[in-house]
């Protein structure tokens, strides 16, 4: 499951290459992987794409003041093409692991994959990114500057009696760790997942 580093160090490429540039359209493979209709993802067709950043572990794309938001959860990811390869083959549903792909002015194109059965990676096309259910409930972020110590130091304290590696993984209450790096942040600090986070 791609996580906070993988998810930020993909929004910063993606935002490196696509901002400036211009939907040429979007192709829905999997209409299990939309999960709103209003605006359609046709709305974004002939818009400009202003920039990318990361939301806990979302990708938001800004379209023009539109937002395509992804989340990829446990088998999701996001292929680049550049323009430059040969061309891409038109997208037909049921084949592979192509779930939603955004073309671009510049040739260039994102393909949305996600391998295996369960299949919940998310795409919405919103007005603002608070209307995505799981980003309006997100906590703060750990990479953000005001993100200090006696942040979570208060955020642990907030928790009571909770095993400490579950606070960690909530994403209500701290945006982005989840089941891996919550092991390498409580091995790093040498505590116990177990243990009460307010302890």
């Amino acid at each position: 499951m791609p996580e906070l580093p993988e998810v930020e160090a993909l929004a910063a490429y993606l935002d490196a290459h696509v901002a400036g540039d211009v939907v040429a359209g979007v192709d829905v493979v999997a209409i299990s992987v939309l999960k709103t209709f209003d605006p359609s993802v046709d709305a974004l067709a002939g818009l400009t794409v202003a920039g990318v950043v990361r939301r806990g572990k979302f990708l938001d794309i800004d379209v023009d003041g539109l937002h395509l938001v992804v989340h990829l959860a446990r088998a999701g990811w996001l292929r680049w093409r550049d323009g430059s390869g040969p061309p891409v083959k038109p997208a037909r549903p049921g084949k592979g692991p192509l779930a939603f792909r955004v073309r671009l002015a510049s040739g260039a194109s994102m393909d949305l994959t996600e391998a295996g059965t369960q299949k919940r990676l998310a795409v919405y096309v919103v007005r603002d990114p608070g209307e995505v259910p799981g980003l309006a409930a997100l906590g703060p972020d750990p990479l953000a500057d005001d993100f200090t110590v006696a942040v979570l130091s208060t955020l642990l304290e907030d928790a009571g009696r909770s095993q400490l590696k579950g606070v960690l993984r909530d994403q209500k209450r701290i945006a982005g760790i989840g089941n891996a790096y919550s092991d390498d942040v409580l091995h790093a600090a040498r505590l116990s997942p177990f243990a009460p986070a307010s302890g």
